[in-house]
């Protein structure tokens, strides 16, 4: 359950409408009353995000899911695929196409320009691209020729369709350094920060507890219910991760009721 309250507690991206995407509004979910299927955990977590999601829709009164990954194909090759097509019961008549992302981003006040410093803690993914290969090519997807066709095959009139975003994230600051956020990205979004690994070998980190989160604890809000570490068996954990470049997400025990959330990269 601690996926799902980390998904329902993750702020978008930004809010109403930005770089001509218009966000998804969750409905309120009361999980008091909702049951989670097991999710496999075979699955990637970006399509763990998506099974979290999907079992959230179901559960709201608003919303009926008509079609999920609905795969966008010409001449049998893939072209892309729709994540979510739903119906508003509240709204007659109304299907909403929805693009769901959920991401992980470092602010790298390194890079001149402001939007281009959100990217991923390995320095492979970027904001701006996959904000604008949403916008300029999943959502327009649904409109191609292929597309139509999906969404007949789905009894989805185009002409009562609209489109939007679920753009979630968690950003994380450089290590007792200010930024300024794009003026478009909601502040509420920061839930850490990031260090090099010089940062953490220094006397300030010596006396704290740590625990290596796996991937799909990378949602969750920390708590103390792990196994903790001490700083040397910490550093050995990380300095294997980062012979494999992979920049392990750390939640740093700083006292009885404080508990952060940071990357130490291997950049």
């Amino acid at each position: 359950m601690k996926q799902y309250a980390g998904f329902l507690n993750t702020p978008p991206l930004w809010t109403g409408t930005q770089f001509s995407l218009t966000q998804f509004e969750i409905p309120r979910i009361d999980l008091s009353t909702f049951s989670a299927t097991t999710i496999p955990p075979h699955l990637r977590l970006g399509h763990q995000v998506e099974y979290i999601f999907k079992q959230l829709l179901d559960h709201s009164e608003r919303y009926i899911v008509l079609a999920h990954n609905v795969q966008i194909k010409r001449d049998k090759i893939t072209l892309g695929e729709l994540d979510f097509v739903v119906e508003d019961r509240f709204r007659e008549s109304v299907k909403i196409h929805i693009e769901l992302t959920y991401k992980f981003y470092i602010i790298d006040n390194a890079v001149t320009s402001p939007i281009h410093q959100l990217m991923g803690p390995n320095r492979k993914d970027h904001f701006y691209l996959k904000m604008q290969k949403t916008r300029d090519r999943q959502l327009p997807l649904a409109y191609s020729a292929e597309g139509l066709d999906a969404l007949q095959s789905i009894n989805v009139n185009p002409e009562q369709l609209e489109q939007c975003t679920l753009f979630m994230g968690q950003l994380f600051t450089p290590y007792n350094k200010n930024v300024i956020l794009p003026e478009e990205i909601n502040p509420r979004a920061i839930i850490g920060y990031w260090m090099q690994l010089d940062d953490f070998c220094t006397a300030s980190f010596l006396d704290y507890r740590y625990y290596i989160t796996t991937k799909p604890e990378w949602l969750h809000k920390p708590h103390t219910e792990v196994n903790w570490l001490n700083h040397k068996e910490t550093l050995a954990i990380i300095r294997e991760k980062h012979t494999l470049k992979r920049a392990p997400l750390v939640w740093i025990q700083k006292d009885d009721t404080t508990v952060d959330k940071a990357f130490v990269v291997w950049w």
